[in-house]
């Protein structure tokens, strides 16, 4: 087996519910033209504003830290892997794209300590997967406060590994996993010693003499539950407490000690500890390990650490391979081949994606067509090469670099990518589907047929109410967690998702790239009695003739609702309509109509995705 040594940087930050810095270049260590460029990086955030406006907020839109991280970090290639959250504590995780199909079985967790189990702003969070055959685990916790709570850490840091448990035969507990980064605000103080002489250490650069009054390190030879775990030496000054805005330690009336509250550790698994055969031989490196005084927005100093993990790949090859020609600069040419390995379980919903080089998340595609066709479950079997076809509406304008990715929807992740090839202007103008987040996140469109059979004038009307502009995965989309908590069981409305387990299938029905309807947009069909009463009275106006001309609203021939440019929505400004869903009106190919109408039999058309609901329907609501 190949021997691979990923770069992994971890952050910590206890962001004392501040709003994001304009800039976190220099706290991720991404540096242009570096030696060794990181290969993935967790970021794990404390007391994030979790106040019920904001929480409301986060919820239907992107979070601004996620929205910066993902902005900061997309153009160093980095995608967002996994995310997690429990009020006020947050882990982020990011990989290189060329990364993800060599990650898997990823999956969260959350544990709240606080009031003794019933609120989660005291807790662990934590996302674990597989990276090229070893099992990772990162722990992000917020522990109690105050200098004589040390025992208290003790007994929350225990109960968060023992409530926290994942699926599968590998790696149910934290400990479990061959490798495991806990990092956070976990509150050790100095004990003993003086502020006076606190500070003097620190002013004169004898950082050492504080070191054996840490509680941490004196935990760490004492405590059971810490053995085995690694830090590296403190040659930073105390990242608490300082002045918000300023590099002063406290300076109010509690003037607080300061204290190496921010920390991050390792674990490595014991060979001994019931590992598994060929797991030995995984080692940690640590390049750096500092705090970053530059960020005053907290009344925390930000920490980085850099690792280099030596182990054997254990999985040279992908689940999916794809290929693609160099170049897109015809319609005929956006071909794309794919083989499945053997043992890959293939979901009928899975896609394949095309994504724009930069891109921040799974769902953040250009366009998508269906991994479906006749002949897959005989390439499985015979690991042969499938083919699909994306049409040329889904072809992006203009030049631009591109690569494709794999979608597999049985584990929510991209498990087969391209290089970056090239698409030249080879597509038309056209409407992006939108099946889990990406450009028209949330956009309903409605699509109109013509008043007039055969009419050669479109009514290509379109009000927009509500224009998503985040390219970001919305909350209820991505991969979801669980909470254990000892004592809660009624409150799982904090939690801001369920598990991974419990993690509806994705559905949808046909793909981008199948022909027929212009669009693929659904229409509202009404029942044929009221449809008939609809007609009747639009025929009975002088602006009912027509169809369409002068009047609010008008139902033709095909039961579609029709609305011109002189009504209060087709004026409506969008900034003034408030948290409305998007309405996108657009008219059909006159083909389309007796179709639609033979194949649908009068019910309303689905447009579904490959993160929308089983059994969505736009027919089922108004």
């Amino acid at each position: 087996p190949a021997s691979l040594s990923p770069s992994i940087t971890v952050v910590t930050w206890n962001v004392g519910t501040a709003m994001p810095p304009s800039d976190v270049t220099s706290l991720l260590h991404l540096k242009a033209g570096a030696a060794k460029e990181a290969d993935m990086i967790a970021i794990g955030l404390q007391e994030v504003n979790s106040k019920l406006n904001k929480r409301l907020k986060d919820a239907l839109f992107t979070d601004q830290w996620s929205e910066l991280f993902m902005d900061v970090l997309s153009p160093f290639s980095f995608v967002l892997v996994s995310t997690v959250r429990m009020q006020g504590l947050f882990l982020l995780l990011f990989a290189q794209y060329r990364h993800l199909p060599f990650l898997r079985d990823i999956q969260t967790d959350c544990t709240r300590t606080g009031l003794g189990g019933c609120w989660g702003n005291k807790g662990g969070v934590s996302v674990r997967l597989s990276v090229f055959g070893h099992m990772l685990c990162f722990l992000n916790c917020h522990l109690p406060a105050h200098l004589e709570k040390a025992e208290q850490r003790k007994q929350d840091f225990a109960t968060i590994l023992h409530m926290q448990q994942f699926e599968g035969r590998a790696a149910n507990g934290i400990l479990d996993h061959d490798l495991v980064f806990w990092f956070g605000d976990l509150n050790f103080r100095i004990e003993s010693l003086d502020i006076r002489f606190v500070k003097y250490a620190i002013d004169s650069n004898i950082l050492s003499q504080l070191w054996e009054k840490d509680q941490l390190n004196i935990a760490k030879s004492t405590w059971p539950v810490l053995s085995g775990f690694q830090e590296g030496p403190l040659n930073f000054p105390p990242t608490f407490k300082f002045d918000v805005g300023t590099n002063k330690y406290d300076s109010s009336v509690k003037k607080r000690k300061p204290a190496w509250t921010d920390r991050i550790l390792w674990k490595i698994k014991s060979p001994g500890a019931g590992c598994q055969p060929g797991r030995a031989g995984l080692s940690v490196s640590q390049l750096c390990y500092c705090s970053h005084m530059e960020y005053t927005v907290s009344d925390h100093k930000p920490v980085a650490a850099v690792f280099a993990v030596q182990f054997a790949s254990k999985a040279d090859s992908p689940p999916v391979e794809i290929y693609v020609a160099e170049e897109w600069s015809r319609p005929e040419q956006a071909v794309v081949r794919y083989r499945m390995a053997a043992g890959f379980h293939r979901s009928s919903w899975d896609w394949i994606g095309l994504y724009q080089v930069g891109f921040r998340h799974p769902k953040d595609y250009v366009s998508y067509v269906w991994a479906r066709s006749e002949e897959d479950d005989c390439c499985v079997e015979r690991q042969a090469w499938a083919q699909v076809l994306f049409s040329e509406e889904a072809l992006p304008q203009g030049r631009g670099d591109y690569i494709l990715g794999y979608y597999s929807t049985a584990s929510s992740s991209i498990v087969g990518v391209t290089e970056p090839f090239q698409v030249s202007g080879a597509g038309a103008a056209w409407a992006r589907p939108a099946p889990g987040g990406g450009a028209d996140t949330g956009a309903l469109q409605i699509s109109l047929c013509r008043s007039e059979e055969g009419s050669d004038e479109e009514d290509d009307s379109t009000l927009v109410l509500l224009a998503s502009t985040s390219r970001s995965p919305s909350p209820g989309k991505m991969k979801q967690h669980r909470s254990r908590s000892p004592t809660l069981a009624k409150f799982q409305g904090l939690i801001l998702r369920p598990a991974s387990r419990e993690r509806g299938a994705s559905r949808s029905p046909s793909p981008q790239g199948r022909r027929g309807l212009a669009g693929h947009l659904p229409a509202l069909h009404l029942p044929k009695q009221e449809r008939g009463t609809r007609a009747k009275d639009a025929a009975q106006t002088p602006e009912g003739q027509n169809g369409t001309s002068g009047s609010q609203t008008a139902w033709d021939q095909c039961g579609l609702w029709h609305v011109s440019g002189d009504t209060f929505l087709a004026r409506a400004d969008p900034r003034t309509l408030g948290l409305l869903p998007a309405l996108r009106l657009e008219t059909l190919d006159p083909a389309t109509g007796p179709r639609r109408e033979s194949v649908d039999q009068g019910y309303p058309c689905r447009k579904m995705s490959p993160s929308s609901p089983v059994g969505a329907s736009l027919g089922s609501s108004p």
